[in-house]
């Protein structure tokens, strides 16, 4: 090829300096192809194969992203960029070591890029180095304190440790900085549609796809916030634009799964869901989705036969147990039914379950091994005081031990990192097996100060309210948990009864048991609760003491049951 002339090298030169700008905003398909007017305009592979793997990187295309970044063929001036590329490209594909060896080389050419840092941030908390990546962030910002993407990976760090709302000034700061950087505005308008701020979620998508035309996702997004209004056909035509570039990833095959089954294709939602299970067997939704999908498709047999396995363990969900008892059901087998949904009614042992199964050292405390336990999460807590699952898991362990205080030290130290949901359960049980009300309250409103909707935070609000006397405040939060998602929460429904029978609006406590009872009739919690209910007017006598009779047959005497025939006036009968 011949070589270009000296105003073809400037026309390179700036070809390539604007896909590097395409590309720092976010956009890979605009710097892709400026890349390529290059290349047909004399440039080299080396002078441009850092970027276009940059390029295809923005576009998710990791395959094309290693056709051109995997040799490590860079010209002197990009090859920082090219190692760095490729250390983000290896973190991406789970090759952590890989990346690693990548950033060491970038390190060696440029050791005080901020960019630089944010990648090496991004790795070590990928690799669970979770506090190194917290300082690896901050040192990124001590270089610039303008990075763009230091500020945006301070947000999401925010985001994960404070919640929704601490995110939003990074990511304002961000978008000060580069106002039509895709990435920021993307993660902004998730963190806004998290947050119940529908209409500003969906103007920053309509901004991506003027600037990155046919964005997948942007179209995601738009997508979740028409699942969540409960628009199932716009939900699925939204996604249709992705061109499939993101299903790699579960969580957008299960929204095109909810999608499916939304608008009566539950056979098409089944695959969709297998999918998900095929990459994370434990996601407990999906696997309830599934059941449903099954069922809806009748096939039953087949639902029987695919959940064998888990409705034998312990911790199978009611939901699953109920749906696949209907599935025996609908094939006739009523017996089998009925031992399935007696273990969907069966009350929970505890408010929560502090160690998942499968885990090795829950393994240990079910067998009674407990100081075993202990000395294994200590062990592994010490090994790497930095990573957020050990930190979490000693907690619980301390937490199964009956050891509030000791427990809640380690959940502590966890939530420097970030404050999941589940954590946030564990805070708060552990507050309240101390009785340390005061910590309990503070944990829930600054957690409900950052995630107002939070069901959890809610509900423990409104635990918290009835401890404190306030049934004011805990009706007022149960009833808004009922009428927004809620309707088919049997525990929550029957709280609520209760509260209002206590409160004397016995039609409305009526109305909730029996909405409770309706979706769970073998539930001993929601026989309680229409017995009680019952026996808090003068007219359904005769039916709370039939109730309370099946209920004392499935749970022996309880403080309610014990309650109840106080109002009836009625002798026990052992």
């Amino acid at each position: 090829m011949a070589r270009p002339g000296r105003g073809e090298e400037t026309s390179v030169a700036a070809l390539i300096e604007e896909a590097r700008g395409a590309i720092a905003r976010g956009d890979g398909i605009d710097g892709e192809a400026k890349l390529r007017s290059a290349l047909d305009r004399g440039a080299s592979r080396a002078d441009v194969a850092a970027f276009m793997g940059e390029a295809y990187l923005a576009q998710d295309n990791r395959d094309k992203a290693r056709e051109w970044l995997a040799s490590g063929t860079f010209s002197p001036q990009s090859a920082a960029g090219g190692w760095r590329a490729l250390a983000r490209l290896e973190r991406l594909d789970g090759n952590l070591g890989a990346a690693g060896k990548a950033f060491d080389k970038a390190l060696a050419i440029t050791p005080d890029d901020a960019g630089l840092w944010v990648e090496i941030a991004r790795l070590r908390y990928s690799g669970g180095q979770h506090r190194l990546a917290i300082s690896a962030a901050g040192h990124a910002l001590q270089l610039d304190p303008g990075n763009v993407r230091a500020l945006e990976f301070r947000g999401q760090l925010a985001r994960d440790r404070y919640g929704l709302l601490a995110a939003i000034p990074w990511f304002e700061k961000a978008l000060r900085q580069a106002p039509d950087d895709v990435s920021v505005m993307l993660e902004y308008a998730a963190t806004l549609g998290d947050l119940g701020r529908a209409s500003d979620c969906l103007t920053l998508t309509r901004q991506v796809l003027k600037i990155s035309p046919g964005h997948p996702r942007a179209y995601y997004l738009q997508a979740v916030l028409a699942a969540r209004a409960g628009n199932h056909e716009l939900a699925r035509s939204l996604l249709a634009h992705t061109d499939d570039r993101l299903d790699g990833q579960p969580g957008v095959l299960l929204l095109r799964g909810v999608s499916e089954l939304g608008v009566g294709n539950p056979a098409a939602a089944s695959e969709l869901f297998e999918r998900v299970l095929r990459m994370r067997p434990d996601n407990r939704q999906a696997q309830e989705l599934l059941a449903r999908s099954i069922y809806l498709s009748g096939e039953y047999r087949y639902a029987t036969l695919r959940f064998r396995d888990q409705i034998a363990h312990d911790d199978a969900s009611p939901y699953l147990l109920t749906v696949v008892a209907r599935a025996y059901e609908a094939l006739g087998d009523r017996q089998r039914a009925g031992e399935l949904l007696d273990l969907a009614a069966r009350p929970q042992a505890a408010a929560l379950r502090v160690l998942p199964g499968g885990n090795a050292i829950g393994a240990m405390l079910a067998r009674g091994e407990a100081s075993a336990a202990e000395a294994q999460a200590e062990a592994a807590q010490r090994s790497d005081p930095g990573f957020f699952d050990n930190l979490s898991l000693a907690g619980d362990v301390q937490l199964a031990l009956g050891r509030p205080q000791a427990a809640q030290a380690r959940y502590i130290a966890a939530a420097q990192i970030r404050m999941p949901a589940h954590l946030f359960a564990r805070r708060f049980e552990a507050y309240m097996m101390a009785g340390d009300i005061r910590g309990a309250q503070q944990l829930v409103g600054s957690y409900l100060r950052e995630s107002s909707s939070s069901r959890e935070a809610l509900r423990a609000g409104a635990r918290l309210a009835m401890v404190q006397g306030d049934t004011v405040r805990a009706l007022a939060v149960l009833r808004w948990l009922r009428d927004n998602g809620g309707a088919r929460d049997v525990r929550l429904l029957c709280d609520l009864a209760l509260i209002e029978a206590d409160t004397g609006d016995v039609e409305a406590a009526e109305a909730d048991a029996r909405a409770a009872y309706r979706l769970q009739r073998s539930s001993p919690v929601a026989t309680q609760a229409l017995a009680y209910s019952y026996a808090s007017s003068a007219r359904n006598s005769r039916m709370a003491a039939a109730l309370l009779d099946k209920a004392q047959a499935m749970l022996g005497d309880t403080p309610l049951i014990a309650a109840t025939r106080r109002k009836l006036s009625t002798p026990g009968e052992g």
